[in-house]
C-alpha cells in the first residue's frame, strides 16, 4: 500500500499525491451531503408527531456535604496487631465500596419517604511502628445518613422479564411500588486519623458487616474489643434523588446517529493517530488562578462554556 500523504521538498507540508486519494475524499464529502439531507427530510416528515418514551422521572432530589468526623475503621486480624504495635497512623486515600439504600414512607406525610443511606468506605493507611518506612494496611469504615425527599404516590406494581429477584422476592414484594432511591458520591477527601486506645470493654460499638463487604479484603474484619483503635475524619459529596418509573410524550428531534467516525490505531498507522493528539500544554504548564475570577476556567478559549470561553467573543475558533 503506498502511502497517504508525502512531504514537499522545500516546506515540508503534506501533500495529496494520488488521484485516488482525491476521488475517496470527494466521495466522502458527497456522502455527508447526501446524509444532512436525508436527515433534513427525515426531521420533516418522520418526526412531524410526538413520541411516547418510557424513563425514570426525577420527582425530587437533593445534595449535601458529609464531614465523618471520628469515624472508627475496622482491619483484618493480621492488620489490627500490626496497629496495636504502632506508634502513629497517617490517611492516604479513601474509597466508596458500596452504599446501601432503604426507601420508606414517611407516616402523615403522604407522597414523602426516607431514604436511609449507608456508606462502606475502604480507607488505605500508613502505619508507623518505628522509624523505618511505614506499612500500608487497608481498612474499612462505614457512615449513617438519612434525608427526606418526594417521591409523589403511585399504587401500580411493576414487573419486569429482565429483574428476577430470586430468593430476595420474599423481602422486595412490598417494596415494589416505591420509588428508586439513586445515591451518586465521589470519592471521599481523607482529612485526617488518629490513633487512640480502645477503653472499650464490651462490643456494643460494634457494626454487623455484610458478607459481600467482607470479601473486599484478604480476611474478616475485627469488629469487636482491641488494643488500638484508628479513627479517621471524612469529607464526602453526595446528591441523592428520588425516581418512578413513567411514560412521557416528548417532540423528539432525530434518532441518535453518531456523527463522528471511529479511529482506530492499527498495527499500520499507530504513529498516525497519535500524532493527531493534542499536545498536553497543561501537564507540563498548570494554569494559574486568575485574580478576576474565583473558578477555574478551562483556558482554551474556544466556547467549551467556561467563564474563559465566556468572555471570548471571537467563536471562529470554537470547534471543542
Amino acid at each position: 500500500m503506498s502511502e497517504r500523504y508525502s512531504k514537499c521538498n522545500k516546506c515540508g507540508c503534506r501533500n495529496n499525491d494520488s488521484a485516488e486519494e482525491a476521488a475517496f475524499v470527494a466521495a466522502e464529502a458527497f456522502n455527508r451531503c447526501e446524509e444532512k439531507a436525508e436527515t433534513r427530510e427525515r426531521r420533516r416528515t418522520g418526526f412531524s408527531d410526538p413520541i411516547c418514551i418510557h424513563t425514570d422521572q426525577i420527582y425530587d432530589s437533593c445534595r449535601d456535604r458529609d464531614c465523618i468526623k471520628d469515624s472508627r475503621v475496622y482491619f483484618t486480624q493480621a492488620d489490627q496487631e500490626l496497629i496495636d504495635n504502632s506508634i502513629n497512623v497517617k490517611v492516604k486515600k479513601a474509597e466508596i465500596i458500596w452504599v446501601y439504600t432503604d426507601v420508606e414512607e414517611v407516616p402523615f406525610n403522604r407522597g414523602f419517604f426516607s431514604v436511609d443511606i449507608k456508606y462502606f468506605i475502604c480507607v488505605t493507611l500508613e502505619v508507623f511502628t518505628g522509624v523505618c518506612q511505614p506499612c500500608i494496611v487497608r481498612g474499612l469504615t462505614t457512615f449513617d445518613k438519612r434525608v427526606i425527599l418526594f417521591g409523589s404516590e403511585g399504587n401500580a406494581m411493576v414487573f419486569t422479564s429482565t429483574n428476577a429477584p430470586g430468593e430476595d422476592v420474599s423481602e422486595l414484594w412490598q417494596k415494589n411500588g416505591m420509588p428508586t432511591a439513586i445515591v451518586e458520591v465521589v470519592q471521599p477527601i481523607p482529612l485526617a486519623a488518629k490513633l487512640v486506645e480502645d477503653d472499650c470493654c464490651c462490643c456494643c460499638c460494634s457494626t454487623p458487616i455484610p458478607q459481600s463487604i467482607n470479601n473486599c479484603f484478604d480476611n474478616d474484619l475485627v469488629v469487636g474489643d482491641t488494643a488500638k483503635k484508628v479513627l479517621v475524619t471524612l469529607g464526602i459529596f453526595t446528591i441523592v434523588r428520588l425516581e418512578r418509573n413513567t411514560q412521557l410524550l416528548i417532540d423528539a428531534i432525530d434518532f441518535c446517529v453518531p456523527q463522528n467516525e471511529c479511529a482506530a490505531a492499527t498495527e499500520e498507522n499507530p504513529c498516525e493517530l497519535f500524532n493527531g493528539f493534542r499536545f498536553p500544554v497543561d501537564e507540563f504548564f498548570p494554569p494559574q488562578k486568575s485574580s478576576e475570577e474565583e473558578d477555574f476556567g478551562c483556558g482554551c478559549n474556544r466556547g467549551c462554556g467556561c467563564d474563559a470561553c465566556k468572555r471570548n467573543t471571537d467563536r471562529s475558533c470554537c470547534d471543542c
